[in-house]
């Protein structure tokens, strides 16, 4: 099988309020930023993986006028973040203390997976999930 060769992956969200995206994130995910200074917060997702935060007027300087601005598309799903764990039960709760929206409660899914699904304060979808007994080799995102 061929795979990436790249050090590291970085998913990077556009954020109205970095400081507010930043105690969002820090309380559902209970781990402090790696890195947090004017115009980038990342947090060490996994090995090789992380999480970048980065206010929409940052990206827009970059992007010019060659795309629309992120800000334009607030509130918006976006993307989706499809994190799998052993304690979906405690993203859940963390999540809900944090005040995301629920957009999806917990459920067994047809792929094996008990998953919830949430919106961030900038319309990001979140879903935590975890393996269930029925799942099947092949089927699973």
């Amino acid at each position: 099988m061929n795979m990436l060769a790249a050090a590291y992956i970085e998913i990077i969200l556009y954020v109205a309020d970095q400081v507010r995206s930043k105690a969002f994130y820090q309380a559902i995910f209970q781990i402090n930023p790696s890195l947090d200074v004017p115009g980038m917060t990342e947090f060490d997702l996994f090995p090789n993986c992380k999480l970048g935060l980065m206010p929409e007027e940052g990206i827009a300087k970059i992007l010019s006028e060659k795309m629309p601005r992120p800000a334009s598309a607030n509130g918006i799903p976006r993307c989706e973040l499809y994190l799998a764990t052993e304690d979906v039960s405690g993203y859940y709760s963390r999540a809900l203390a944090a005040n995301a929206l629920l957009v999806s409660d917990l459920q067994d899914r047809d792929w094996g997976h008990k998953v919830c699904y949430f919106a961030d304060p900038d319309g990001h979808v979140i879903a935590f999930a975890q393996r269930t007994h029925s799942e099947r080799a092949g089927n699973a995102p």
